[in-house]
């Protein structure tokens, strides 16, 4: 049987997807269900000063209406993220239902539960609620001025984050013979999934059950249990198929504890689906930092010391993954992969009358690697350097390298990804293309940009294989698939190492009643975490399975063997699955493994860009990445180009934009708020190189973010260096054909 590990099988997955029988939760309806609709504040900031449901409540159909005072009971939504800040991290109260104060428009209020779906949102337009409007501020910077108007009685500052050797900085950047500073934007992002929030709620026999569009269960579970006060084996929580997440449905919502609460207090299942309008108010947003940097490099060329200065929007509330994204994940990836000596970064992060932000793609990761790719590419400008080979002088090629801030890199090829990457993108003949576009009176622009992921998530994972009546096996596992290929991978690894066919597994995620424990998706961790748990069930069932197969094959236990499905002693052989007939070999582990792994790569975009206009055309887009063992080829492919397709609609399409008075979301919209469509993207050219780590058994690095950290910076250099002729130096995300067309103006160097 030929290996599955390694194979470009195509996801099992997809006859339903493609023959419209997969199952989401808006596809779902349960006998007796009611529908919720949630009452939103259209106000930034305001105090609450009285609700009216009167005659809300007398709407036909309507069955309840419930505030504050109905669940105040309840504790309030944790945030799960904890990190070693310069003081305790301050965490206001966060209710399911707003107390007192809405804090961002969409801020939950009240709950409507009726017969219909209409009904509950006729019923919500008919709720009076009265206001009285306060200042509000939207910007994490200006949260921090002192005249800002206070989100929270605590202030508007929730924590400060060190880490690093700050005397060791300021002392490389005193010898330094070149010393180079940028202030960059990381702007704010609507994610945006295909499939928006949805969820049914139900209560019976004394226990809670949240079917939802989320990954993370096993969290979700938990953090439900201390809302309610509960042992967690009396709350269920399962996902279905779930249309896209990208991180930002990981994390708990209020209506995660409305929905159950209802149905207890309701004795019958609530159903409440979002629609986009509420997806652009009330689910969590990303990125959204600025930070100023400076690099200090010798006379050589050589980096000495990195200092990083951030301030980190938060949103109104404290989301359960909101700190990740400031503090320990940037922090990991800190300085990409380049050797860097010394290395200091303060986070300060801010409360705003904005949607709370969370974990998406990366989750600060691209920030961190966004930072130092642009500063090399400025620090090649300013100081005579070629970019290219700035690069290949500082990057790490001697491992087990420690970084600065203390992560260890086990293993890599970053600058081979650079001489492989300038081959396929015909690095070479880039002048001619440039001459082609300027004789049409467009400039030309090349970017060329490292990335090094550290990619784990959250640490340990569990495993199960379950042998069932009818020869088909079950695989188990923690980790969760919201569109990546799951029910394909995890089989392949499974058959391979079992010797059986591939269709002889059946997989099952997302159900904290079939999977007792599991740290779920989010950091690219499935195949890394999820993975080695996998691989050391099934080298447990291999061994619970010798000493049966030896009695089967009348032989010593130490003289039977396995490969290829069948356990061997001598001339004589049986298969697993007899072995499994006659004993349980049903196995669960939990693996405990808290190690990094570090995928690489170099990307080069082309851009073209029209001066008139500012219209900038990506048209070439080429990368060469190391993700380590490849299970499946072409999943790996597929999940690189969603990610760099994300990475570009933050480049040069994407952004979150609030009115600084009123606290609208003014890009609150498809009509004001632009992914990028397929006519924006060229065929993205992904080669797979791969250095297999230790950190595993299999010897996979992490693949699902990848893009998205790596695209945002090889666009802005690609933009940057077809406007450089034109005197532009500085551009931040998105680059839009405005913001370019202004740049070029204020230049004053129009062609």
């Amino acid at each position: 049987m030929a290996p599955f590990i390694g194979q470009s099988t195509r996801r099992l997955e997809d006859a339903r997807f493609l023959t419209g029988r997969a199952t989401f939760v808006d596809d779902v309806n349960v006998a007796g269900q009611a529908w919720a609709h949630v009452v939103r504040s259209p106000h930034a900031h305001a105090v609450i000063d009285h609700i009216d449901t009167t005659t809300a409540s007398a709407t036909p159909g309507v069955l309840c209406i419930y505030t504050y005072d109905d669940i105040a009971s309840l504790a309030p939504l944790p945030c799960a993220t904890q990190a070693a800040t310069v003081a305790p991290m301050l965490v206001p109260p966060r209710p399911a239902l707003a107390h007192g104060r809405v804090r961002h428009v969409g801020d939950p209020v009240a709950f409507v539960v009726a017969e219909t779906a209409s009904a509950a949102r006729d019923a919500a337009e008919q709720v009076v609620v009265d206001y009285t409007p306060l200042p509000c501020v939207v910007d994490a910077a200006a949260a921090l001025a002192p005249n800002a108007p206070p989100i929270w009685d605590t202030g508007n500052e929730s924590y400060r984050f060190q880490r690093g050797d700050h005397a060791a900085v300021q002392a490389a950047f005193a010898s330094a013979a070149h010393v180079v500073e940028i202030e960059v934007v990381n702007n704010r992002l609507v994610i945006a999934p295909i499939e928006t929030r949805a969820a049914i709620g139900n209560y019976t026999d004394g226990s809670f059950d949240l079917f939802v569009s989320a990954a993370s269960v096993h969290a979700i579970r938990d953090q439900l249990a201390g809302i309610f006060r509960c042992p967690r084996d009396q709350i269920r929580v399962s996902a279905p198929d779930v249309g896209g997440g990208f991180g930002i449905k990981n994390c708990l919502y209020p209506e995660w504890v409305m929905l159950p609460w209802c149905a207890r207090h309701l004795a019958r299942p609530v159903k409440w689906v979002e629609d986009r309008a509420e997806d652009f108010v009330s689910t969590a947003q990303g990125r959204d930092n600025i930070s100023h940097a400076r690099l200090a490099l010798d006379a050589d060329g050589k980096f000495l010391a990195l200092d990083v200065s951030t301030i980190a929007g938060l949103g109104a509330y404290m989301s359960g993954g909101g700190p990740g994204s400031s503090t320990n994940a940037p922090a990991a990836a800190m300085g990409g992969g380049y050797i860097i000596p010394a290395i200091f970064m303060d986070v300060r992060a801010a409360f705003t009358n904005t949607a709370p932000i969370d974990a998406y793609r990366g989750a600060g990761k691209p920030e961190a690697n966004y930072l130092i790719e642009r500063l090399i590419d400025k620090a090649a400008r300013q100081c005579g350097f070629d970019p290219i080979e700035l690069r290949r002088r500082n990057l790490i090629a001697s491992f087990p390298y420690q970084k600065a801030l203390g992560t260890v890199v086990d293993c890599g090829r970053f600058a081979a990804n650079i001489d492989d990457v300038l081959r396929l993108a015909d690095h070479a003949g880039f002048p001619q293309r440039r001459a082609l576009s300027e004789s049409s009176g467009k400039r030309r622009g090349i970017g060329v940009a490292c990335f090094l992921e550290t990619a784990r998530g959250a640490p340990n994972e569990g495993a199960e294989i379950r042998f069932g009546d009818d020869d088909i096996v079950t695989i188990l596992v923690g980790t969760q698939s919201n569109g990546q290929g799951h029910e394909t991978s995890y089989p392949q690894i499974a058959a391979d190492l079992l010797g059986l066919p591939l269709e002889q597994f059946r997989y099952i995620q997302a159900d904290t009643m079939e999977i007792p424990e599991g740290n779920g998706h989010g950091g690219a961790r499935s195949m890394h975490m999820g993975g080695a748990a996998l691989h050391k069930a099934t080298q447990q069932v291999i061994e619970k399975g010798k000493p049966v197969a030896a009695r089967l094959l009348q032989a010593q236990p130490d003289q039977v063997t396995f490969a290829a499905g069948r356990y061997t002693a001598g001339d004589r052989s049986v298969d697993l699955l007899s072995v499994a007939r006659d004993t349980s070999l049903d196995t669960y582990v939990w693996n405990l493994l808290d190690i990094i792994t570090f995928p690489n790569g170099c990307h080069v975009a082309e851009i073209e860009i029209d001066p008139e206009t500012g219209l900038a055309t990506l048209d070439r887009y080429t990368a060469v990445d190391d993700y380590g063992t490849l299970i499946n080829p072409l999943l790996t492919i597929g999940q690189v180009q969603g990610g760099v397709a994300q990475g570009i609609g933050q480049a040069l399409t994407e952004h979150t934009v609030y009115d600084p008075d009123s606290g609208q979301l003014l890009s609150g919209s498809f009509m004001d708020y632009q992914l990028p469509r397929a006519v924006d993207l060229p065929d993205l050219d992904i080669t797979l190189t791969g250095i297999p780590t230790s950190a595993n058994p299999l010897g996979v690095k992490g693949s699902g973010q990848a893009g998205a950290i790596a695209a945002p910076q090889t666009i802005i250099s690609a933009i940057l260096d077809a406007l450089s002729p034109l005197g532009v130096t500085h551009i931040d995300m998105p680059a839009t054909p405005e913001r370019v067309w202004r740049a070029i103006q204020q230049a004053g160097n129009r062609p």
